[in-house]
């Protein structure tokens, strides 16, 4: 078969099904072109595109700056390991951390990388200098986390489907409930051992849960307290996408470095991924400042792809797309509509619940069980109306639009939504 050979979407559909490991279960559309908030499938339908590719695709599909930074590079020189320096690396390391504040980068590729990365960095910080005896450092976690799916990371995952037959686990980790500072509290007030707290600011796959006012920044005076590492996975919330540069921002979007504000929660450690890229190239990063990412020295990480030349541009290309285009201030305005529309419109109907969410990541909640198809039904429905998205967690069904949509986009969108819904809700009354 030819490379160029032109696919129906049964034809790319089935030989995904023959060829390739069964760990996805997409949506039943085959998508072979993207510009901006629209793609195209094989067969020439177009889409809102409404999940963004889990919020990777923030500043909207082949964005000419982006590519354009890709091409150039790959042009010049794609990749020479770590073993010689390059000349965009240090380029994109100091615009990065001029970015978010922070004195040092360690660039990686993926986001369960980097999640990977940052419990090494604080594990060993532990060890040389909070001075925790060697192998007995301890990671706080939350409870319905996602941070990726390594041996490590589903070791302190609830999902049974994450979990189940991948054992023997990895142990060092308390998992207590999210949005729960007084449990928080007692765990770090009752074991000197522990290392670092790792949190999603916003827990976007179990559902868009946003913590209660104050609770980052309660659980980041604890950490500092009691001396252990906040450590904010922001792989899905980070990069505009919650109105602000960092959903751990308080009142500015931190893009600008001559901003005088500070961000209401500065994470020790910060994790990032995903639209670092603007989905053009796999990139994700590590950031901390010198005391911590000190302890990182020759041979105790790295990998082959991390940083490379390629990569670099494209991710000071990106960066660049969210401070120009004001992506941040985008998403603010957007969400707030998004919102009220929906909250309009949820009293008039017994199929959607609840609508909640921060910036352009928000999520409805269906009423019907986690075991009920009834989201993905609705997901199908959108489909066919011109809308992508998909479920999470059975009964929730996330949209996560690219930040460089319209408000007349938006709104037709919305449209779109209530449409779909209102044809379900006629069928349980």
């Amino acid at each position: 078969m030819s490379v160029l050979e032109k696919l129906t979407s049964e034809d790319a559909i089935a030989l995904e099904e023959k060829y390739g490991a069964h760990n996805y279960h997409p949506l039943p559309v085959v998508l072979t072109k993207g510009k901006g908030v629209y793609v195209w499938d094989v067969e020439g339908k177009q889409y809102y595109d409404f999940l963004s590719a889990y919020s990777a695709v923030n500043q909207g599909h082949c964005h000419p700056k982006i590519i354009g930074a890709m091409l150039e590079q790959a042009q010049t020189l794609t990749l020479t390991s770590r073993a010689f320096y390059n000349d965009m690396l240090g380029k994109f390391e100091k615009y990065a951390t001029e970015t978010f504040g922070f004195d040092k980068m360690l660039p990686m590729n993926t986001g369960a990388e980097a999640v990977e990365t940052a419990l090494k960095l604080c594990r060993k910080w532990a060890y040389e200098k909070k001075g925790v005896e060697e192998n007995k450092a301890k990671i706080v976690v939350c409870e319905n986390n996602f941070h990726g799916r390594t041996t490590t990371i589903i070791s302190f995952s609830n999902d049974p489907v994450a979990r189940k037959n991948f054992g023997p686990y990895t142990n060092g980790f308390i998992k207590i409930e999210y949005d729960n500072i007084k449990a928080l509290e007692e765990v770090l007030e009752s074991d000197a051992t522990i290392a670092g707290f790792l949190v999603e600011p916003i827990q976007g796959e179990a559902g868009v849960y946003v913590p209660s006012e104050g609770y980052l920044a309660k659980a980041k005076a604890l950490c500092k307290k009691y001396n252990v590492l906040f450590i904010a996975d922001e792989v899905q919330t980070g990069i505009a996408r919650t109105g602000k540069l960092l959903a751990t921002c308080g009142n500015c979007s931190c893009i600008d470095k001559h901003c005088s504000k500070t961000p209401e929660v500065k994470p020790d450690i910060l994790i990032l991924g995903k639209a670092i890229s603007g989905g053009a190239y796999p990139i994700s990063g590590v950031f901390a400042n010198n005391a911590i990412m000190e302890v990182i020295q020759p041979g105790n990480h790295g990998s082959t792809f991390g940083g490379n030349p390629i990569a670099a541009a494209v991710g000071m290309a990106a960066l660049e797309v969210v401070k120009e285009e004001k992506l941040a201030e985008n998403a603010t305005d957007l969400g707030k509509l998004f919102r009220a529309e929906l909250n309009a419109f949820i009293p008039t109907c017994n199929i959607v619940t609840k609508v909640r969410g921060k910036g352009l990541l928000n999520a409805i909640l269906i009423n019907d069980t986690e075991e009920s198809s009834t989201a993905w039904d609705i997901c199908m429905a959108l489909k066919e109306n011109g809308l992508l998205a998909k479920p999470t967690h059975g009964n929730i069904i996330r949209f996560a639009p690219p930040l460089v949509m319209t408000k007349e986009q938006l709104l037709d969108c919305v449209a779109i939504i209530i449409k779909t819904l209102k044809q379900f809700d006629e069928e349980i009354k």
